[in-house]
């Protein structure tokens, strides 16, 4: 079976606005991750999943796939990662696809590297999990994350 790359990227960020396609290094920031998905060479498919045809088009533009936008349900600030992905997944086996292995992949992720996603896949592969995700190091004292009401309870640092 094949592996898939899906890349959630919604053009309605609040804090940032638009982030996915702003400049990083002279370039949209959601290229670097499709063309580290594509140097890869591990999935069958690279999809972004867009509500934006702007990012559709910079998408398709880069190599990746957009088979179809992305609902208004599925674009709003509550959903979930783990929603847009199942979404991607469902509509795709609905055109007959299957996959072995799903990455998630992060638009906003340009220090990521197609050897990192490699080695990624082989942990999972020799693994029992389920799943793989990556960490790093926090670079300070994690409840530095924190900032706390005049209650003494902790709330988390945007």
């Amino acid at each position: 079976m094949a592996n898939i790359a899906i890349i959630p990227a919604r053009g309605g960020s609040k804090r940032i606005h638009k982030k996915n396609i702003k400049l990083f290094c002279g370039e949209p920031i959601i290229r670097y991750s499709i063309e580290n998905a594509l140097e890869s060479n591990i999935f069958e498919n690279v999809i972004v999943s867009t509500d934006d045809e702007k990012i559709a088009d910079l998408a398709i533009s880069y190599g990746a796939e957009v088979p179809f936008l992305r609902n208004e349900s599925l674009s709003d600030d509550y959903t979930t990662t783990g929603q847009v992905i199942l979404d991607a997944i469902h509509r795709l086996q609905k055109s007959g696809k299957e996959y072995e292995f799903c990455a998630c992949i992060y638009p906003t992720a340009p220090f990521m590297s197609a050897r990192k996603i490699k080695e990624a896949m082989q942990k999972l592969i020799l693994s029992d999990a389920n799943e793989i995700i990556t960490v790093v190091k926090y670079s300070s004292p994690p409840q530095r994350a924190f900032l706390y009401d005049n209650k003494n309870i902790p709330e988390v640092r945007i």
